[in-house]
């Protein structure tokens, strides 16, 4: 039996197909799937639903898929889920193959912190990368330690994983580092009070001469 930490699933193939079939699938505990890709017909399956709930939880997930005996990769290409409920209601699975390049959104992870009364935005929450199939990053990590204002990080400036390659324009803005709003107008409000104090200062002053 498959642990939770294992990325093998034991796929179940399915001909029953609609919105009633996928709700009783749902029922039960069970997530309906397709996959396809490579030139194969898709193949339609029902796959233990909290197993595959918790493998989601890593972006680009790749599922070492066990379909009633027959092997197969996939990696999890969309995942549709009730707006409300936020239940999974149907997985789009690309069929892959060990060696082979794909083309994935990788999640940005912004560590450190910025020069003081600073923050860190990021423009653009993934990068692109092409990387090997089942060596997909969980995540590319950029360090802002100190960064001060103006501060810009483009997809260039990312140290990618070994094998991984960028699949973006080397140009594209990720990561700004800038004075919040609140913080900027404040401290243009106290340097307009400390002006306008100067300026009263130097009245009172030519009065008295």
């Amino acid at each position: 039996m498959a642990t939770e930490e294992s990325n093998k699933v034991s796929a179940e193939l399915r001909d029953s197909f609609g919105k009633g079939a996928a709700r009783k699938i749902r029922a039960v505990g069970k997530i309906p799937a397709v996959i396809y890709g490579h030139g194969t017909d898709p193949v339609h399956v029902t796959l233990p639903g909290h197993q595959v709930s918790l493998l989601l939880r890593k972006a680009n997930a790749v599922l070492d898929l066990d379909i009633e005996g027959k092997g197969q990769l996939a990696l999890v290409k969309d995942v549709q889920k009730d707006p409300v409920s936020q239940i999974i209601e149907h997985l789009d699975l690309v069929v892959i193959r060990r060696g082979e390049k794909v083309t994935v959104e990788v999640p940005v992870h912004v560590e450190g912190e910025p020069f003081s009364g600073t923050i860190a935005v990021l423009d653009i929450p993934t990068i692109k990368l092409e990387v090997e199939a089942t060596h997909i990053p969980e995540r590319i990590v950029i360090d802002v330690t100190d960064a001060e204002e103006g501060t810009q990080y483009h997809a260039k400036d990312f140290t990618l994983p070994a094998g991984a390659t960028l699949a973006e324009d080397e140009d594209l803005l990720i990561l700004n580092v800038v004075v919040p709003a609140a913080a900027r107008a404040e401290d243009e409000e106290t340097e307009a009070a400390e002006e306008a104090a100067s300026a009263e200062a130097e009245a009172a002053e030519g009065d008295a001469e």
